[in-house]
């Protein structure tokens, strides 16, 4: 098992910024590929970013690639998600999720969810 923890979410108008944590539980978080995934009303959960489990490899959505940054600190067991240039359409909630090893964009590859965490971006 892998508890979550996501934290940060928050009202912002577009353009702004806001930064996400992830926070897990137990010894074996640098085993973990990190992803952030989101989901709108009425939508499919879609992924967003992911960074490996050594940090060196991370990938993300078109959709948000050159706004949005992953990172994590294995030594506090958290992944981040810095947002930039926020925009309506970015509006989600926000989920951190978990999976072994190696590092994927596809929701049913990750084992473990958090709760999620609500953005919303007005206009």
């Amino acid at each position: 098992q892998v508890p979550l923890v996501e934290s940060g979410g928050g009202l912002v108008q577009a353009g702004g910024s806001l930064r996400l944590s992830c926070a897990a539980s137990g010894r074996t978080f640098s085993s973990y590929t990190m992803g952030w995934f989101r989901q709108a009303p009425g939508n499919e959960r879609e992924f967003v970013a992911a960074i490996s489990w050594s940090a060196f490899g991370t990938y993300y959505a078109d959709s948000v690639k050159g706004r949005f940054t992953i990172s994590r600190d294995n030594a506090k067991n958290t992944v981040y998600l810095q947002m930039n240039s926020l925009k309506p359409e970015d509006t989600a909630v926000y989920y951190c999720a978990a999976k072994f090893r190696t590092l994927s964009t596809v929701v049913a590859a990750y084992d473990y969810w958090g709760q999620g965490t609500q953005v919303t971006v007005s206009s």
